[in-house]
This record gives C-alpha cells, sequence and structure tokens, in this order.
C-alpha cells in the first residue's frame, strides 16, 4: 500500500514540474511578441545609462567595435545607415551619440542627412518598462517647421526603437518634460512608437542592408513595404550597374497597409569590392519603376 502511495506522489510531483514549465514557456514567449511595428531584437539595452557631455564622432574602425543603426532622412522620408562605433554595454547611448554627430561623407555622399539641429548633445538615457526616457539639450527644439520637428522626432524614436528593451520614448529637454515641441506644437504628451511616425517612412523602407554596410551571399534584406499588392522588385548591382541578382519579394501586407518582409537573395560579386541595393515597385499602369531607392554597398573581400 505504501508503494501505491509514494508512486502516485512521484507521478503528481512530475506532473506538477511539467505543467510549471510549460507555464513559464508560454509566459517566455508572451513576453517576446510585440507591435507590427516594432523591429526584431538588435541588442539589449542597459537599464541606466548617463550620456557623456558632448556627442562623439563614431569609429569608422572595421578592427572592432559594434555597429548601432543611425536613422537619418532621405529627403522627406526616413532612411537608414549602418555605424561603426566602440564597444559599450551602454548601447543607446552610443546610439544616441552617432546619431547626434550627424551624418558623415559616406551617408551624405548617398542622399541622406538630419533634421536635428547642429549642436544638440545628449544628456541621458534612461531605459525603465518598454520606455526611454531620453534627455537632449535645448538645441533640440530650436528653428524648423513642421516637417523639420516631425523628422527629427521620428529620428530618435527610431534610433532608441531598434533595441529590443524599447518600446516607446519619451522626450525630455535639459531634464524637463516635454508635452509639445516647437512652434508648430507638435504633441509628445505620450510615449512615442514607431507606428506613431509611419507617415515619414518611404513605400519601401529597408533597414537592412543599409548605407555603410559591408555584405556577403547571401544577403538579407529586411524591413517594412506598403505597396500595391505587397509586391516589389530587389536588385542587387556591382559598381557599374549591372544586375548580379534580382527578385521579387512580397511583404505580409499590401497597401494601405505596412506590411513586414525578410528574403535572402544569392549573388556572385565577380570581383566587384562595391555596388548597391536597388528596391523599387513596378507601375501597373506603364510599368516604370515608382518609389525607387537605391543603397550603396561595400562586397565583402572574397566572394
Amino acid at each position: 500500500m505504501r508503494r501505491v502511495v509514494s508512486a502516485v506522489a512521484a507521478l503528481a510531483i512530475t506532473v506538477a514540474a511539467v505543467l510549471a514549465l510549460a507555464f513559464a514557456f508560454a509566459s517566455g514567449l508572451g513576453a517576446c511578441e510585440g507591435d507590427e511595428d516594432s523591429p526584431p531584437p538588435a541588442a539589449t539595452v542597459t537599464v541606466t545609462e548617463t550620456a557623456s557631455p558632448t556627442a562623439s564622432s563614431p569609429s569608422d574602425s572595421r578592427g572592432g567595435g559594434m555597429t548601432v543603426s543611425v536613422y537619418l532622412m532621405r529627403g522627406e522620408h526616413l532612411g537608414v545607415s549602418h555605424r561603426t562605433v566602440p564597444s559599450s554595454a551602454a548601447v543607446a547611448t552610443a546610439a544616441m551619440n552617432a546619431l547626434l554627430a550627424g551624418p558623415n561623407a559616406r551617408e551624405r555622399a548617398a542622399g541622406l542627412g538630419t533634421a536635428i539641429p547642429a549642436g544638440t548633445t545628449l544628456n541621458g538615457v534612461v531605459v525603465e518598462g518598454g520606455t526611454a526616457r531620453v534627455d537632449l539639450s535645448g538645441e533640440f527644439a530650436a528653428g524648423g517647421g513642421s516637417l523639420s520637428m516631425q523628422a527629427r522626432v521620428a529620428q530618435v524614436v527610431y534610433t532608441l526603437t531598434q533595441f529590443r528593451t524599447v518600446r516607446r520614448v519619451d522626450f525630455l529637454i535639459d531634464g524637463g518634460r516635454v508635452e509639445t515641441l516647437g512652434g508648430e506644437g507638435i504633441m509628445l504628451h505620450a510615449g512615442q512608437r514607431r507606428s506613431d511616425w509611419n507617415d515619414l517612412l518611404p513605400a519601401i523602407f529597408v533597414e537592412t542592408p543599409a548605407v555603410g554596410g559591408t555584405v556577403r551571399s547571401p544577403l538579407t534584406v529586411a524591413g517594412t513595404a506598403m505597396v500595391f499588392e505587397a509586391t516589389f522588385v530587389t536588385e542587387v548591382l556591382d559598381e557599374e550597374g549591372e544586375i548580379l541578382a534580382q527578385e521579387t519579394v512580397t511583404a505580409s501586407r499590401g497597401a494601405p497597409q505596412r506590411g513586414r518582409f525578410s528574403v535572402e537573395i544569392g549573388f556572385l560579386t565577380h570581383g566587384a569590392r562595391r555596388g548597391a541595393l536597388l528596391v523599387y515597385e513596378v507601375s501597373m499602369a506603364d510599368g516604370s519603376r515608382l518609389n525607387q531607392v537605391r543603397i550603396p554597398l561595400r562586397f565583402a573581400v572574397g566572394q
């Protein structure tokens, strides 16, 4: 009789352990779920970060460091560049300092600029509960019309929300909470998410690869798009403009919704060291190219 009771007790303990593991696993999956506009995991952000007094120029060294995404402007729409910066646990601070340093020569040649006023510095970044509270100097609120104000906010929001632990951004100017920005009265009363600034995205928004990137085959092309029937074309070109690879991509949603896409493209460089990624939508009316974006690339040696 005692053996039966012991066996039943052991079985009960085993079942309880299995159920506990299943619950923990399900909870972990729930924690990983995010909004449609949230990026894939990129890095882990230190909970509390204090910036250096001034934004330092990012390192262009390929011998070490870490890569962060910097969100700049291509005309009236957001564009992305990859920067190599010194390795640091304070990745949000590093990314913000790279952003505030402004576009480098390679980025300007690729048509990227910034709406953030020169001289803007970072007082600090605190990340807690999915919110990044970013404290900027007074220059951030100076000058510019409505589009300029919206663009500079979007640049900061996208740069900080590249990290998994950041879902939204609160703005402070020299320690004071910002409710409205500039004479145009841009409302910033609640945590700003990527989806709040979808109007500043190009129809085809490629987040990877980005300006400043060195790539090899197969090339991962990922981002979001709002195009007819969710379909557009990608081309990998060499420095002479010859097509090395071409692929039709289908996003998860078609216009007027914005869908995600991620595709791998194999290619041979035939010795080319530089090239570009070209993305565009084909007009259903006349076959012309719409919403074209060109991203210059470097090819890894030995391709």
